[in-house]
């Protein structure tokens, strides 16, 4: 599918007054969201879990997961899974797109609204 960049909006779910404006890449082998644990030790995200994660060369590692608010290109959702990620990693992933209502199109590297399924 590829990857490309998209900006969004990021606070903490339960002080909104804490917001971060961020520049994920969309991976769409990405399961969660994922951002430097010190972007969200500044907006104060408490972790609620520790998630068992796969990385791209096969490791599995395990790391602090809390929740967020995010708005991207005007949808928003009031709460979405945060990975506590290493500095340097952006991640967009698929749980926050499909809550957002998102799909990304490949040809124009860009994100398109969808219909969710309810059968």
């Amino acid at each position: 599918m590829g990857v490309f960049k998209v900006s969004a909006r990021v606070w903490n779910v339960n002080d909104s007054s804490k917001l971060n404006v961020v520049e994920l890449l969309l991976d769409t082998g990405a399961t969660y969201t994922a951002l430097p644990a010190s972007v969200l030790n500044s907006l104060k995200v408490t972790p609620a879990r520790i998630a068992r994660l796969k990385l791209a060369d096969g490791r599995v590692v395990e790391r602090p997961v809390g929740e967020v608010g995010i708005e991207i290109e005007g949808h928003r959702a009031s709460a979405t899974p945060v990975v506590f990620g290493y500095e340097g990693v952006y991640l967009l992933g698929s749980v926050t797109l499909e809550q957002l209502g998102l799909a990304p199109d490949p040809v124009s590297k860009s994100l398109k609204p969808t219909e969710a399924l309810l059968m």
